[in-house]
């Protein structure tokens, strides 16, 4: 097999973000003036985007909801019989997890070459290499069937996000309606010469659909002054339809785009959101933060591991790269990420039979949900899922075969209370409910998920940050080690004499002496409300 593009770039990304250090420098060499086609960040759409609490979706190794169809094959260890039907039939678990939107990995027809390999085959299941930008994959589904998915989850209050990938694709791609095709070779394909058909991609299934966005795969195939003409043209389609949402009201599509660009901060900067006063795409993934939780609180994938709580803080400045305009989404893992579960094996940190590997779950969780802007989650986390005995890399020359590649391994059977036969143990329903809990909290408080941030202590295991948004004041404080510590916090720390309230325990936490004592068990986050009197 010869590896993909993408394979290939991951080695490298994921090697040159091992121990990259947070800037010290400001961004002045991405600013610029102005031009007549400066497109800004719509500040209302950003205001909403900070809500976004997303699922993201494998499509062909989540749920089959139709025996009839499926791929049948694929990279990874799932059944590869995922399909639409089984995503509707599971957005109320979805929905049960906390998260308010989805991602679907892409769903568009991917049409085999004549005498194609096996290894082609498996690249379709994936949807990353699409034949036709304009229909539905059939061993997916319909387009009958993607409209009732859309207008199903808008009902339940999920937003919706497709997955664009609009630099690559597999060389036999058919014309869109309106005659266009991309330009240039496969993978990447050129630009300007291939804008207006991805254009005409992006706003298509907005018009038809209804979606309410893209997440944008290798986005930095695309040069940025594509990205904002791409982008102005989904909020003008965006715009132009409306649908009904769960409370009854008519609104617009967000049209919310979130880049996948698996790189430093610099890079991130300069591919994906482009120079301050011209914007290119307005988010895009924090894979800088993520590795800094995964070396706190578990392994990286080349299992760095062992950080202190300033690494996590040091993940914060690396934000300074980035232009005023930008806004980071934070992830844990995705489908071409190592679950966190397997990666504290990995690390020889914990065993899923180990109190530990909850915990830790838990306090990366609880750490993302502390975090200002726009999370997502991936199927399976919410259960600390991981793959049994994957525990050690597989070489390089058989990982393809058993589906246990690095950026394969996590494209794993979805387990889907009461929908996939699983029965979920008591500690995978309990980080379930803890991750529902955290949603819950952070739904309910914006200084959560847009608030500023002013950093306590970030030192050896204890990290605690105050979030600030207007009347809102939330202390989150984190024990990221095994053993119980006591943390005293004076009120000119924290600005205030008023007394802290416990959100998951509803403790009260009274200042004595100009102070307030904490006791955090081993990884215990605490959400500490400021409660004026």
């Amino acid at each position: 097999m010869k590896p993909t593009t993408k394979t290939l770039l991951a080695l490298v990304m994921s090697a040159t973000l091992i121990g990259c250090g947070g800037s010290d420098s400001n961004n002045s060499e991405l600013e610029s003036k102005p031009s007549a086609e400066t497109y800004a960040c719509d500040p209302s759409q950003v205001e909403v985007s900070n809500t976004l609490r997303t699922y993201q979706i494998m499509v062909e190794s989540f749920v089959s909801g139709d025996s009839n169809i499926g791929h049948g094959t694929g990279y990874g260890t799932s059944h590869h019989n995922g399909d639409l039907q089984g995503i509707i039939d599971s957005l109320d678990y979805i929905k049960a997890t906390g998260a308010n939107a989805i991602w679907l990995t892409p769903i568009f027809h991917s049409a085999p070459i004549s005498g194609q390999d096996h290894w082609a085959d498996r690249l379709d299941a994936t949807g990353y290499f699409t034949s036709d930008y304009f229909s539905v994959d059939p061993r997916f589904g319909d387009m009958a069937t993607a409209k009732e998915l859309v207008e199903t989850a808008h009902e339940k209050g999920l937003y919706v996000f497709f997955d664009g990938v609009f630099g690559h694709h597999k060389g036999n791609v058919v014309a869109s309606p309106s005659g266009l095709k991309p330009e240039g070779s496969s993978n990447p394909v050129s630009y300007p010469g291939s804008l207006d058909f991805y254009k005409e991609v992006a706003t298509y299934w907005i018009e038809e659909l209804k979606i309410d966005g893209w997440r944008l795969d290798q986005a930095y195939q695309v040069p940025t002054e594509a990205w904002t003409e791409i982008r102005k043209a989904v909020d003008e389609a965006s715009q132009s339809v409306t649908y009904t949402n769960s409370q009854g009201e008519n609104v617009h599509p967000l049209g919310y785009m979130v880049a996948e660009i698996w790189s430093d901060e610099d890079y991130i900067a300069e591919t994906g959101y482009g120079p301050t006063g011209n914007p290119a795409l307005c988010s895009a993934f924090d894979f800088p933060m993520r590795y800094r939780i995964v070396e706190t609180l578990a392994a990286s994938e080349n299992n760095t591991l062992g950080r202190d709580a300033s690494w996590l803080a040091n993940g914060y400045d690396t934000h300074d790269k980035y232009p005023e305009h930008a806004k980071p989404n934070l992830m844990l893992g995705n489908h071409d990420l190592v679950r966190f579960g397997d990666l504290l094996q990995r690390g020889n940190i914990a065993q899923p039979s180990e109190d530990e590997y909850w915990l830790r779950h838990k306090a990366a969780f609880a750490f993302q949900a502390s975090y200002t802007g726009p999370i997502t989650l991936y199927y399976g986390e919410e259960i600390g899922d991981e793959v049994p005995n994957f525990d050690v890399k597989e070489a390089s020359d058989t990982c393809a075969e058993k589906g246990l590649c690095d950026d394969h391994v996590a494209r794993s059977s979805a387990k889907i209370e009461g929908m996939t036969g699983d029965v979920l143990t008591s500690n995978q329903s309990e980080l379930r409910d803890y991750v529902a809990e955290l949603m819950a909290i952070r739904d309910a408080n914006p200084a959560l998920y847009k608030g500023s941030r002013l950093n306590i202590v970030a030192q050896d295991t204890t990290y605690i940050d105050l979030k600030t948004y207007e009347d809102n004041k939330i202390v989150y404080a984190a024990n990221l080690g095994e053993n119980t510590i006591n943390v005293t916090l004076s009120s000119e720390q924290l600005g205030t004499n008023d007394d802290l309230v416990d959100l998951m325990s509803n403790q009260v936490v009274e200042i004595q002496s100009d102070n307030y004592q904490l006791t955090l068990q081993p990884f215990e986050a605490r959400f500490l409300r400021v409660n004026p009197n």
